[in-house]
């Protein structure tokens, strides 16, 4: 009787060896799914975040985008088309006036020559020398250098677009003498310069300053040699139609 107690309590420890051993392994198991679950969960939640990111991104780069669509000329088209457009300009070198010529073609504005009283010469136009002329001008924010003759019908435009060269990182001082001989209220000006290489920069602003009023755009360099279809483009920009 004895062996048969004996032999049965090491079969009943053995079982409950098994079941603790199997209870070990479940919980093991258990963690380990866990385990996977949270990484997939963390995975998914990084890919989430990363597709907000992306998303946030592309809106930004949408609302930087300035391109103008279908809808923005249509609506641009109903104020600017039918305005009776005006296109005066300075050059010293013919390099402004040959863009100019193109965008009166386009546009068919009508063009005005911004002529100094004092022409310049090629020493005047040396930047090269701090006595020159024009690095004088440039250099006193004053200087009010005078124009030759005038336009009698001003009001009747509509549109002015202004064009000059790019001198010092700035407009010529006798755009600032134009800007502030007419009454700007109630037209659109749309600077546009030329340059070796410098922008626009602030030119047009400033301009803007000296006339005091107006409904300004920001403006665009463009090469002198600029083609016809580029221009074209440029002003269907602008919600134009070129040729009206």
């Amino acid at each position: 009787m004895e062996k048969q107690d004996t032999g049965k309590q090491g079969e009943l420890k053995m079982k409950r060896m098994i079941k603790a051993l199997a209870l070990i392994i479940v919980l093991v198991l258990t963690i380990g799914l866990c385990g996977c679950g949270s990484q997939e969960n963390a995975a998914s939640d990084a890919e989430d975040s990363a597709e907000q990111t992306e998303s946030a991104a592309n809106e930004d780069a949408d609302e930087d985008d300035t391109t103008v669509t279908d809808e923005d000329n249509d609506e641009e088209d109903t104020e600017m088309n039918g305005s009776k457009i005006l296109v005066a300009y300075f050059s010293a070198t013919g390099t402004t006036k040959q863009l100019t010529g193109t965008i009166a073609e386009v546009t068919g504005g009508d063009l005005y020559e911004i002529v100094p009283e004092e022409p310049y010469t090629d020493e005047d136009l040396d930047w090269n020398d701090n006595s020159s002329r024009t690095t004088v001008e440039q250099n006193d924010s004053s200087s009010r250098p005078a124009i030759s003759g005038s336009i009698e019908n001003f009001d009747d435009y509509d549109v002015i677009f202004l064009g000059y060269p790019i001198w010092w990182y700035d407009a010529p001082h006798i755009m600032f003498t134009f800007a502030e001989s007419y009454d700007f209220d109630g037209k659109t000006v749309i600077p546009f310069c030329t340059s070796g290489g410098s922008g626009i920069g602030t030119s047009g602003d400033n301009i803007e300053a000296c006339a005091g009023s107006g409904t300004w755009s920001r403006g665009a360099r463009m090469s002198g040699s600029a083609s016809e279809s580029e221009v074209s483009e440029w002003i269907r920009g602008l919600g134009i139609t070129p040729g009206e």
